[in-house]
């Protein structure tokens, strides 16, 4: 008790040299070179639906359904060709009797042609075929909006996890420069052993290293978010806010049969692929019925007809012509064209089975995600308590260092616990929520 005193005294010089030892270790560290931007998990999602380049993609395929949807419409409809055409013949000609007669003459017309030629049956099932692609990219756009917003929670919870993981780091440097310093002066007081000043240096070096690494891992994450949210990728970005806490999109007690019944009638991937398969019947109809109906073909032209023998220009005067034809094709590209119905046959074969493939990757994504979110709930529990018993046994090793009944190899062991079960907690934690956004999107929650 008498030596109290100097215990006090050193102490308080082994944390001054420690504060200075920890300002020139954080000094060792790199600085980023460009302020932080900071991003929240509701601004990060909406800038996902709005600038990703796969959602525009998506977007323009949509477009281009819609485009095939109207030309598939304007095939019912005629159309003009307005023109001028000039004829001219010099010698033999033969009559419509046979007799060869020596001719000179030219003509001209000038008018325009209305002319509409419509395969009724292949129009019919190919407009609508094209309004059930219209519908797949729909669907499409909106799978690949909740893909791309469950891509951006999942970058942003690893950029949350590194920069946590960045804290932890520092906090972990920090507490063994101070106890670096304090053991070197332990050990220039003559009451340690200059092996437990090496065991500190060791520690604090590899807690140098642990944050180079951890910055660096913050570093990429923020990039990766970047390019989800389509922004530039040399903006380092950084959650406003790094404290955690399990968020609850889907309830762990609900049932799986239930959600997934709810994945298979709610995801709009296998909506889309519904809307492709019933494509592929419409066009097999098609290609069955259509050729039964008749093509029909009309065309009427008004305009002036001129002309003579020789050069003459003159007799110009009205001129009207209507033809109209009602046929069938048969062989290619009609009737009795089996190649053509394989063909239907396997693009309808090949939607259904890839309807069904899709269905049971639904299914079980369904069964990996709620496996996970209740495993990680789990870990988050386990977690809590080791980071509770890891800040217990830390404080006890600092308490028995302070008595001097505690050994460097102790203390150090136990930070290195400590800071074990604090990554251990922030992983557990963004491993659930990153779970939770799995299982929505999984269900065709978003």
């Amino acid at each position: 008790m008498k030596r109290s005193p100097g215990w006090l005294h050193l102490f308080v010089v082994a944390a001054a040299l420690a504060a200075i030892s920890s300002g020139r270790a954080a000094e060792a560290v790199p600085v980023p070179a460009q302020p932080e931007l900071p991003i929240d998990l509701p601004t990060a999602l909406r800038l996902a639906g709005a600038q990703n380049l796969d959602v525009q993609l998506a977007r323009e395929k949509l477009a281009l359904a819609k485009a095939s949807r109207d030309i598939a419409v304007q095939q019912f409809f005629p159309w003009l060709a307005p023109g001028i055409a000039y004829r001219r013949h010099d010698n033999q000609i033969q009559d419509t009797t046979g007799t060869i007669l020596d001719v000179h003459k030219q003509s001209y017309a000038v008018g325009g042609t209305l002319t509409a030629q419509v395969d009724l049956g292949e129009a019919w099932y190919r407009e609508l075929a094209a309004r059930q692609f219209v519908k797949a990219a729909e669907h499409g756009l909106d799978a690949q909006r909740e893909q791309t917003v469950w891509q951006a929670a999942l970058a942003y919870f690893d950029l949350v996890r590194a920069h946590a993981g960045e804290d932890i780091a520092r906090d972990a440097l920090r507490i063994a420069t101070e106890y670096e310093g304090q053991v070197r002066n332990a050990v220039e007081a003559g009451i340690a052993l200059k092996g437990d000043v090496l065991r500190a240096q060791v520690q604090a070096e590899q807690g140098r290293v642990a944050l180079r690494n951890a910055q660096k891992e913050a570093r990429v994450a923020a990039a990766r978010l970047a390019q989800v949210l389509r922004l530039d990728s040399q903006v380092e970005l950084a959650p406003s806010s790094i404290e955690l806490a399990p968020i609850s999109l889907v309830s762990t007690n609900t049932k799986l049969d239930h959600l997934v019944g709810q994945a298979l009638a709610s995801r709009p991937e296998l909506k889309e692929r519904q809307a492709l398969l019933t494509a592929a019947r419409t066009e097999r109809r098609g290609a069955v019925v259509g050729p039964l109906v008749p093509t029909v073909g009309a065309q009427v032209f008004a305009g002036g007809l001129g002309g003579g023998r020789g050069g003459a220009l003159g007799n110009f005067g009205d001129q009207e012509t209507y033809a109209i034809g009602v046929g069938w094709r048969i062989g290619p590209g009609g009737l009795f064209d089996r190649a053509r119905l394989r063909a239907a046959d396997s693009r309808l074969n090949t939607s259904r089975l890839a309807a069904e493939k899709l269905a049971d990757d639904v299914t079980r994504e369904v069964v990996e995600a709620y496996t996970e979110v209740n495993a990680q709930g789990d870990q988050i529990e386990n977690t809590r308590r080791a980071l509770a018993a890891a800040q217990q046994a830390l404080q006890w090793a600092k308490e028995r260092k302070e008595f001097n009944v505690g050994v460097v190899l102790e203390h150090i062991q136990a930070q290195l616990d400590y800071t074990r079960a604090r990554q251990y907690y922030v992983r557990a934690v963004v491993d659930f929520n990153k779970a939770q956004y799995t299982l929505r999107r999984a269900t065709g929650g978003f």
